[in-house]
Order: structure tokens, then C-alpha cells, then sequence
């Protein structure tokens, strides 16, 4: 564990202390207000905000001077958290005292109540210097716990001061004291952040209670203790959720990867994999536990050995490149044939197109024109084609649907060598839907790919070409005969979201403006009649 700075921990000392004196101020004004008290808490804000301010100071110095590594970083960067949030309880103390001093009927502030609500404050603030020396996480969570007890508290007052207005009617009264609870509910939500900056330090990355208590929930099922791991981020997904590398200080790879979020994603990801697990086994990994929390969950997964499709593309040799290549179409076209299923499916393309637009252009507002006329030459708008391709696609389907990924990007697809073996990671999106949608995003994933080296361009051009050929070559031996058409309406639909993530206008215009290409071509073209997309032209830039 990284080593506090002396000076920090005297100046976190002397700053829990001041913040303790000014709680106990504020239960002597509770139990006897009067304008010296107030004043009191009020003008001392200056000695904790310097407090705060001697700690950023000296962590900047002394990561200056001493050149720390990042886990030393993250680590003092969790100390100044704690103490911005001890300088924000201050702040707190101060807002109440100032709703306090607006109230006539202070029998309806319920004092002594508060009183025990301050006294659970000055506890959880006592716990914060002993969590950081025992660098133990239960300690931690203590602190939390006198967060979770004077939240509790704070909702019982409110019944209180709800139950004195039905009887008093004491407007006025009634909303400062409103706001007293509303601010001792705000110190409620610190104390937890206290808490969580004390884990982030300990377990070296950011992460709150619920994620916490999950995570060790889970290494007690592995059958290690907290002091044995190492917590690597590995991503943030677009949804919110944070997805962790699981290591142990005997190996350099992950023995499992932690992924956490909003409980309907975590949910659709368990069972994404065991629907994957019971249609075709072995390609999904294995969920070794999973665990739901309010409006959170948590799942841990087998780390898989290999590289993802998007760091062999941009890092390694054009032979392992084609290798894995080779190894994902033969895992496809094993995937189409046996999960395939007879039943026509309509892919939809423009109603997904529909319904992501909005956020494109909140990005990119200067795609979202109107219809236009140059020289008695209608141009339809972005949006008017997608309205026509809605139509268009209700008379064109797939004449087959198979189970897809569903968010077939190619940092979601995973090539491992030694075993000459492919893999799908990230599928709370799969279900039986036209292949042609995975194609789609798959080339395009490649193609967004914000790589401006001439070689390595060249090589995404030439992945696309192949994937597609071979793509293609399956749809005719299936006797797809839309394939091409379909392609079209499915790379549109890739090329005009993807500009939602990408700032640079100068790429986010190209995908744009082959987004709309593709509408007007598919649009132009009769379901029955033979078409081919000039795939290289499309792709080359």
C-alpha cells in the first residue's frame, strides 16, 4: 500500500478535528440558539478550506518530488477527496445553521433528534483516520454504515416535520426546516463518499459501496483475500457500467473480470451468456458468480486468454491477423448453421436508425437540416430517408434469422492463438435476428477505428474486404439473394450512429455522408433486383 505523506496526515488530523469541533457547535446551537454560536460556525469555513487547500499543495509537491508511479496517484488523489468532503461537511453545517436561524417555532426542528443525528456525524468522521492506517475495507464500510443510519434517522424526522405541518400549518417554518433535513441528508451522502475514497485508495481504482460490498462478496468465492488482489480497470462502457481485471499477486494475467452497473444491463449480460451457453456452448464465457444490489448488480466472469479482434488488428502481425480472421468466419458460419432458424425476420435497420438519431445530434446538430431544393433538385433530409427506408424495409427480410451477438464491435470478439479459438464477450444484446446485422457493425467497428497510420488503414480496409467476401460468399451458398440490399440499410444504419462517439467532424462528416449514400442507394434499388455494394470504394478513403 502506497505511504500518506506525514505532512498529509497531519493536516487530515487537524482538519477531522475542526470539522468534529464545528458538529459539536452545531448540537450546542440545536440545544441553544443563539447568534454567537452561529457565528462561530460560520466564520471558521476559512481554517478548514485551508486545510483542504495544505493537502492538494503538498500531494502536488510531493508526487513532484518524489515521481510516484500511478497507484501512488490514485492514492493521494483519494486522501484530497477526503478531505474536499470534509471541507463540503462544513459547508453543510453552515446552510443548516443558516435555515435554523429563519425558523420562529424551533420546537418543530425536533432539536434533540438532531442532536443525535450531529453525535452519529462526529462518529462517522472519528472512523476516518484508523480506516485509512488499518488500510482494511470493513473499516471502511463502517463509515458507510453511520451514513446508511443517519440517512434512516433524517427520513424519520421528515415524518415528523410532515406530521407538525398537518397540525400547525406553519408554512414558512415548515420549508426551512424542510431544508435543514435536505442538508443533513447531504452529509449523509459525503460521509458514504468518505467511505468509498477509502476503498478507492485501498483496492487502487474508484468504486463505491454497492460495487465494493459486490467485489467482496465475489473474492470470497475465489477463495482469496482483499490483500492478495489487484483491481485493474479495464473499461467504462457507453451504458455506465465499469469493467474490472481481477489479478492475484502470483499471476500477471486476470483470473476473472468484475463488471458492474444498472441491474438491467448486468441482468441482460447473465443472460446473454447462458443463452449463448445452452444455443452453442463453449463460445461465451463462464459466469462464476452474479449478485444484484437495489438498482445495481454485479457479475463476475472467467477471464478469457487471447486478444480482442481490435488489438490484433492495430498491434500485431498481418499473420495473426489472418489467422484469427479465418478462425472468426469458420466460428460464424458454425454459429448460422446451427442456430438457424427458417422463420423470415425483418432486420429493422431504419427504426434503429430512428430511434438513435436524436443522440447523434445532440453531438452533431449540423446533420439534423431539413429538406432542400438546388436548382428544382429535391434533397430530401436525413430524416425524411429514414421515414423511406422504414417503409421500404417492411417488404425486405432476411429469409432465414439466426442467433447474433448483437453488438458485434470488434473489441467484443476475442481470438485466442494457442488454441486457435474464438470467443464473444459483452452479449446482453443477443437474440435471433438477421446475421446481416453483425456484419454490419462488425465492418464498420473496424472502419471507425480513429488510426491514421497508412499500414494500418490499409489492413482494416483489407480485414472489411474479407469479412465481407466471406460473408457474402455464405449468404449466396444460403440463397440469400438480399444480402447485398440488406448490407446496405445495415451499414447505414452503423456508419450515421457510430458519429455519436466520434468528436473529429472531419471522420463523424465521411460516416455521415456514406450513411446517407447507402439510404439513397438501397432506396433507388427494387427488392428483386440483382445488387452488389461497391464495398472497397465505400471503405476507402
Amino acid at each position: 500500500m502506497i505511504k500518506i505523506p506525514k505532512i498529509t496526515l497531519d493536516n487530515l488530523h487537524f482538519l477531522t478535528v475542526e470539522v468534529n469541533s464545528q458538529i459539536s457547535t452545531l448540537q450546542r446551537y440545536l440545544l441553544n440558539p443563539n447568534e454567537e454560536l452561529a457565528r462561530n460556525i460560520v466564520d471558521r469555513w476559512g481554517y478548514t478550506n485551508n486545510l483542504k487547500n495544505r493537502i492538494q499543495n503538498g500531494n502536488f509537491r510531493y508526487l513532484i518530488k518524489q515521481q510516484q508511479n500511478k497507484p501512488a496517484q490514485v492514492s493521494l488523489r483519494n486522501v484530497e477527496n477526503i478531505a474536499v468532503i470534509l471541507d463540503e461537511l462544513t459547508e453543510q453545517s453552515r446552510f443548516i445553521v443558516e435555515e435554523l436561524t429563519q425558523v420562529n417555532d424551533f420546537s418543530l426542528v425536533q432539536p434533540k433528534l438532531l442532536v443525535l443525528v450531529c453525535s452519529q456525524v462526529k462518529l462517522a468522521i472519528a472512523l476516518i483516520e484508523p480506516a485509512l492506517s488499518s488500510q482494511k475495507s470493513p473499516d471502511a464500510l463502517k463509515i458507510a454504515k453511520k451514513a446508511d443510519l443517519i440517512k434512516r434517522k433524517i427520513n424519520q424526522l421528515v415524518k415528523k416535520y410532515e406530521e407538525s405541518f398537518t397540525k400547525h400549518k406553519q408554512t414558512r417554518d415548515f420549508v426551512h426546516v424542510l431544508f435543514v433535513a435536505r442538508n443533513f441528508q447531504n452529509m449523509a451522502e459525503k460521509i458514504t463518499q468518505i467511505s468509498e475514497a477509502i476503498i478507492s485508495r485501498n483496492i487502487g481504482q474508484n468504486v463505491n459501496t454497492d460495487r465494493f460490498q459486490s467485489l467482496n462478496q465475489f473474492v470470497n468465492d475465489l477463495s482469496v483475500s482483499e490483500q492478495e488482489l489487484t483491481i485493474n480497470p479495464i473499461a467504462e462502457t457507453r451504458s455506465g457500467s465499469a469493467i474490472s481485471g481481477i489479478t492475484t499477486k502470483n499471476t500477471n494475467e486476470p483470473i476473472a473480470v468484475f463488471k458492474d452497473g444498472n441491474k438491467s444491463k448486468v441482468k441482460g449480460e447473465r443472460l446473454g451468456v447462458e443463452s449463448w451457453h445452452s444455443i452453442y456452448p463453449g463460445l461465451a464465457p463462464k459466469i462464476l458468480a452474479y449478485e444484484k444490489r437495489g438498482e445495481s448488480a454485479a457479475i463476475l466472469i472467467e477471464h478469457l486468454p487471447g486478444y480482442t479482434f481490435e488489438k490484433l488488428v492495430l498491434n500485431e502481425s498481418n499473420e495473426l491477423v489472418n489467422l484469427a480472421l479465418k478462425a472468426l468466419n469458420k466460428t460464424l458460419r458454425k454459429v448460422w448453421q446451427e442456430t438457424r432458424n427458417e422463420e423470415p425476420q425483418l432486420a429493422n435497420f431504419g427504426v434503429q436508425l430512428k430511434k438513435r438519431m436524436p443522440d447523434v445530434y445532440k453531438i452533431h446538430p449540423e446533420f439534423n437540416y431539413t429538406n432542400k431544393t438546388i436548382c428544382g433538385h429535391f434533397i430530401p433530409s436525413f430524416n425524411d430517408l429514414i421515414d423511406q427506408t422504414i417503409e421500404f424495409e417492411k417488404i425486405l427480410s432476411s429469409p432465414f434469422s439466426v442467433y447474433i451477438h448483437g453488438d458485434f464491435n470488434i473489441d467484443n470478439v476475442i481470438f485466442d492463438p494457442i488454441e486457435n479459438r474464438i470467443n464473444f464477450i459483452d452479449l446482453h444484446r443477443s437474440k435471433y435476428m438477421d446475421y446481416v446485422q453483425d456484419v454490419s457493425v462488425f465492418m464498420v467497428s473496424n472502419y471507425r477505428l480513429q488510426v491514421f497510420d497508412g499500414p494500418v488503414r490499409e489492413r482494416l480496409l483489407a480485414v472489411i474486404i474479407a469479412f465481407y467476401n466471406s460473408t457474402r460468399r455464405y449468404a449466396i451458398k444460403q440463397g440469400d439473394t438480399q444480402f447485398d440490399l440488406r448490407l446496405a440499410f445495415g451499414l447505414a444504419r452503423s456508419f450515421a450512429t457510430s458519429t455519436r462517439f466520434i468528436l473529429d467532424k472531419s471522420l463523424a462528416n465521411k460516416m455521415f455522408l456514406k450513411a446517407r449514400y447507402l439510404l439513397e442507394l438501397g432506396l433507388s434499388t427494387k427488392p428483386n433486383k440483382r445488387f452488389k455494394l461497391p464495398i472497397q470504394e465505400l471503405f476507402f478513403d
